[in-house]
């Protein structure tokens, strides 16, 4: 039986592309079964090498991409379960339709390769064509920087503490073009696996050297709220009511364990905030003048809403405001060109962006960066370079995605952003993963998925801007250009 199996796909290219794509998606999080890459990166371009015609080549990347997206994103129709009345038609077509989107991006490597002799310098290309596609991947249609295999280092405990320190140089985008390099390796033998085991050697060297930094602390403790609110949840009064009451006591039970400040997760604030006067009378009789970093919504006319972070010390007015610039597509907008509206029935139209990063000074804390759920995903753009922060504050509510790969994904993310920044970061999710991360990505405290309660955690202190901080994503992208020059030379020498 499995001759025939074998025999069979032996004759068919295009299922086997699909198929080793699908089994890429295993290195990613939260399974991190990295050595599945040293097997279907060689086999990819192999395939791309066999490929008969360019049209072939076309269908080739298409279809590994199509199998990583596919498995790697199933968790996307989550959200739709909730509004399934409404979209029921999307449920099979959500997964497929964003996965086939998402595998173009895989076209542009495949091509670069088949231009080019086979050897070392195909590996070069490939790698850095698959970086420079990455990179696309990021800003095109709005970005979509999710899936990158520089995430599959960010191993739960001290392995990955260490093997995601080059992020601190290079970026995740950086890393994944070494990450793609380094797994073809094994395509020339043992000159190949001596190369990659001397890489990793110095790779983990070098994390471990860098755990090795004293940071100082801040002094500073925080109250991460995990108030594990369903969702969408009901919006009678009654209901809002409950979940006020429940972030008031939430807030206080961290206040009463020693907390200065406290955060609550993404719109978890059933009232607006920074116009609601008496909700704040209200929150300021329960937490004093402590701050309170609340994810909350905010109604700035009729047609414009904001996805905000609105800080309070008090009664008075806010202190400090921060609106999410980077919308989720389908989520909180439709985009213009899109014939229809696919949105969940919230808010009109969807939301307005805000202006971009920035940096937040409030009275007791350090100065500190919000994000908002989708945009601790993408790296080089989450910081006011102008105004750097001392730590970073990343509010989300990821039970949309249910018990999935989604949110684990999302909390390496946010991880690789610590690492990247060189600052502390604290993350606040509705229903977890709550967590306080250290500047070097380590997990200093957290709360687990689908649960509730109040991570009370000491704020670390940051580190020195680290390289990429200071360069961004002009280091992936300088990474890309001499990658595949150098394939272009060295296979035009060979």
């Amino acid at each position: 039986m499995f001759e025939r199996i074998r025999a069979r796909l032996a004759a068919r290219p295009l299922v086997r592309a699909f198929l080793w794509g699908m089994a890429s998606a295993l290195g990613l999080p939260p399974v991190h079964l990295l050595p599945v890459l040293l097997f279907s990166v060689p086999a990819f371009l192999r395939l791309i090498g066999a490929a008969k015609t360019w049209k072939q080549v076309v269908l080739t990347g298409w279809l590994f991409g199509f199998g990583l997206g596919l498995a790697g994103l199933y968790w996307i129709t989550e959200p739709i379960l909730t509004e399934i009345g409404t979209f029921w038609w999307l449920v099979p077509l959500a997964a497929p339709l964003l996965a086939g989107a998402v595998a173009f991006y895989s076209i542009i490597p495949a091509l670069a390769a088949r231009a080019v002799k086979p050897g070392f310098g195909r590996l070069l290309v490939f790698a850095g064509a698959w970086g420079a596609a990455n990179l696309v991947q990021q800003f095109a249609f709005s970005g979509f920087p999710w899936n990158l295999w520089g995430t599959d280092w960010a191993i739960p405990g001290v392995a990955g503490d260490v093997l995601i320190q080059p992020a601190a140089l290079i970026g995740v985008q950086g890393m994944t073009l070494l990450t793609v390099l380094l797994a073809g390796l094994p395509m020339f033998g043992r000159r190949g696996l001596a190369a990659l085991l001397a890489v990793m050697l110095v790779w983990a060297g070098y994390g471990w050297h860098r755990l090795q930094t004293p940071v100082a602390a801040t002094g500073v403790t925080l109250a991460l709220v995990q108030p594990d609110f369903p969702v969408p949840g009901s919006y009678d009064r009654a209901a809002l009511f409950a979940r006020w009451q429940q972030l008031l006591d939430m807030s206080q039970a961290g206040l009463n364990n020693g907390a200065t400040a406290v955060v609550w997760p993404e719109a978890a604030s059933p009232w607006l905030l920074d116009t609601d006067a008496a909700a704040r009378q209200q929150l300021a009789a329960v937490t004093g003048t402590a701050p309170i970093l609340a994810g909350s919504l905010r109604r700035v006319s009729a047609t414009d809403f904001r996805n905000s972070l609105v800080v309070t010390d008090g009664p008075l007015p806010a202190v400090g405001i921060y609106d999410k610039w980077k919308l989720v597509p389908f989520g909180e907008y439709t985009p213009k060109w899109i014939p229809l509206r696919i949105i969940p029935n919230m808010m009109g139209g969807g939301f307005t962006s805000g202006p971009g990063p920035e940096t937040l000074h409030v009275t007791g804390l350090p100065p500190f960066g919000p994000l908002i759920c989708y945009e601790a995903i993408f790296s080089g753009q989450i910081v006011d370079m102008h105004d750097r922060p001392a730590w970073l504050v990343n509010v989300t509510d990821d039970a949309w995605f249910g018990d999935t790969a989604g949110p684990r994904q999302h909390f390496a993310d946010a991880r690789l952003r610590a690492v990247e920044e060189g600052l502390p970061l604290a993350r606040d999710a509705n229903s977890g993963i709550t967590a306080m991360f250290d500047a070097f990505g380590h997990v200093d405290a957290y709360l687990p998925l689908k649960s509730q309660g109040v991570l009370v955690t000491s704020l670390p202190g940051n580190l020195p801007a680290p390289f990429f901080a200071r360069f961004g994503l002009e280091i992936p992208a300088m990474l890309a250009f001499v990658a595949t020059i150098a394939g272009v030379l060295i296979s035009t020498l060979a």
